[in-house]
C-alpha cells in the first residue's frame, strides 16, 4: 500500500470538546484490506489508556467507524466512539486523572496494517474542556476553596455548585464542560485541597452554605435559586444542602446514598452520624477485590434513622440517577427510597432514572470506564461494577438529562 495516499481523518475537526462525538475515517486503503485502529492517551498522572479494534476496508478502500463494524479488539460491531469510550488503563484500578482543564486531553490515533502491523497513518484529537472566552477563577473566598467557571456572553446565567466524590481534592472536567453549556459552575472542594483539612473529623454544612451564598451573590448568576450536582459520597451533602439551606432550586444526585456516610455531618446543633456499615455483608470477588455493594444497611430502620437526611424538608426539584450494577453501594435502592419518602410527604418534584449494567462513576460522556479503584473510606481496592459499553451509553444519556433538568428548573440562556 502506498502510504502517502492513506489518510486518517478526524471529522469535523481534530479539535473538539471532550463530551462531543467525532468521526474517525481511514481513506486510501486497498479494498477489503484488514486494518487495525488504535487509540492512546496519557493522563495527568502519566497513566496510559489504550483501545484498539480490527476493521476491514470496504470496496472503496475506506474504513468509516460510523458505518464499518469492528471485527474484534476492545469492542465489536459498529461503535462510532468505541476508540474513545473503550480506552482502558495500563495500570489496574485507575480512573482517568485530569487536573488541568486549561489544556485539552490528547488522544493519539493510528491506523496499522492488519497483517504486518506497520503504521499506515496517524492523527491526534485534541479534546478540550473550555469554550473560548470562558473564565476559570480559582477561589479563596472566606473558607471557600474551589474554582469558578463563568461562560462567555452577557448573562446572567443559572448557577450550579458541583460536588465530586469522596477522596478530597478537586475535579474540574464536569464543571468546565457544564459551564460551556451556559451555566456558572462552582467546582467546590471540601477537604484535602490547598489549606482545607487533610483528614477532617467531620464535615460542616455551614461551609457549603457559605458556598451557596457566595454563588448566589455573584453578579453573573441569575436567581432566584441555584442548582447542585453531586455523585457518590457528596450526594448526601447535596441532599442536606437541599433540605436545610435556602436558595436551592434543582439538585442532581448520581449514585448517591440518601443517608450521611463516612464522616459525621454537622449543621448548627444537629449532627448526622455516618450510617454504620454491616461488615459481614462485605464480600470478595473471585479476583480478591472487595465488594461493598451490600455493606450499608437500610437507613430508615431503627438507629440508622439518625443518619437519614430529612429530604421531605426540601422545596427543590430532584433528579436521582442510579446505576443498577453499582457495586460501591446499592444506588437504586437508595434512589427509590428517597423518591418514596418524597412521595409519602406529598412531593411530586422528583424523577428517578436507572441504568442497567452501568457502574458507579457515571461521569461526562466518553470518560473511560473505571471498573475498580482504591476507596479512601474502605482503605483498599473495591469493585465499582458495570460494563464498559452500557456504562458509556448511560453517561451519554445522563449528560443530556442533567442539562435539560437544570435548564428546565433554573431557566437557561443557551450559549
Amino acid at each position: 500500500m502506498a502510504q502517502s495516499q492513506i489518510r486518517l481523518k478526524i471529522l469535523p475537526s481534530v479539535r473538539s470538546f471532550f463530551d462531543k462525538m467525532v468521526r474517525v475515517k481511514v481513506e486510501g486503503l486497498t479494498p477489503h484490506k484488514p486494518v487495525e485502529l488504535k487509540s492512546k492517551l496519557v493522563d495527568d498522572k502519566g497513566v496510559i489508556f489504550k483501545a484498539s479494534a480490527l476493521y476491514k476496508a470496504d470496496e472503496s478502500g475506506q474504513v468509516d467507524v460510523f458505518h464499518t463494524p469492528s471485527l474484534g479488539g476492545s469492542y465489536t460491531g459498529v461503535e462510532p466512539m468505541g476508540l474513545f469510550w473503550a480506552l482502558a488503563p495500563d495500570a489496574p484500578h485507575t480512573k482517568l486523572m485530569k487536573k488541568d482543564v486549561l489544556s485539552p486531553t490528547r488522544v493519539a490515533l493510528e491506523a496499522l496494517d492488519g497483517e504486518t502491523g506497520e503504521v499506515l497513518a496517524s492523527e491526534s484529537n485534541e479534546r478540550g474542556y473550555m469554550i473560548e472566552g470562558m473564565k476559570r477563577i480559582p477561589l479563596q473566598e472566606g473558607r471557600i476553596r474551589g474554582v469558578l467557571f463563568i461562560p462567555p456572553g452577557n448573562g446572567p446565567f443559572p448557577g450550579i455548585v458541583d460536588l465530586y466524590t469522596f477522596g478530597g481534592g478537586l475535579t474540574e472536567p464536569r464543571s468546565s464542560l457544564l459551564a460551556s453549556k451556559g451555566f456558572v459552575v462552582l467546582a467546590l472542594a471540601y477537604f484535602r485541597y490547598q489549606d482545607l483539612p487533610k483528614n477532617p473529623k467531620n464535615l460542616d454544612l455551614e461551609y457549603f452554605e457559605e458556598a451557596v451564598t457566595y454563588l448566589r451573590k455573584r453578579p453573573e448568576v441569575k436567581g432566584p435559586g441555584i442548582g447542585v450536582i453531586s455523585i457518590s459520597h457528596s450526594g448526601a451533602l447535596a441532599l442536606s444542602m437541599s433540605s436545610f439551606l435556602s436558595g436551592i432550586s434543582a439538585t442532581v444526585c448520581i449514585n448517591a446514598c440518601n443517608a450521611n456516610t463516612v464522616l459525621p455531618l454537622h449543621y448548627k446543633d444537629i449532627v448526622f452520624p455516618p450510617l454504620p456499615p454491616v461488615m459481614e455483608n462485605v464480600k470478595f470477588t473471585e479476583s480478591g477485590l472487595v465488594d461493598i455493594r451490600d455493606a450499608l444497611p437500610d437507613p430508615t430502620k431503627g438507629k440508622n434513622r439518625a443518619s437519614l437526611i430529612p429530604i421531605e424538608r426540601a422545596t427543590c426539584h430532584f433528579l436521582f440517577a442510579a446505576s443498577e450494577d453499582d457495586h460501591n453501594w446499592n444506588s437504586t435502592f437508595f434512589a427509590s427510597q428517597a423518591a418514596e419518602i418524597l412521595k409519602k410527604h406529598g412531593k411530586k418534584s422528583y424523577e428517578v432514572v436507572t441504568y442497567p449494567k452501568a457502574g458507579h462513576f457515571l461521569d461526562v460522556p466518553y470518560m473511560p470506564y473505571c471498573s475498580s479503584g482504591f476507596h479512601p473510606a474502605v482503605g483498599s481496592v473495591v469493585v465499582f461494577g458495570g460494563e464498559p459499553k452500557a456504562h458509556s451509553e448511560a453517561q451519554l444519556d445522563l449528560w443530556e438529562r442533567v442539562q435539560e433538568f437544570f435548564k428546565t428548573h433554573l431557566g437557561n440562556k443557551s450559549t
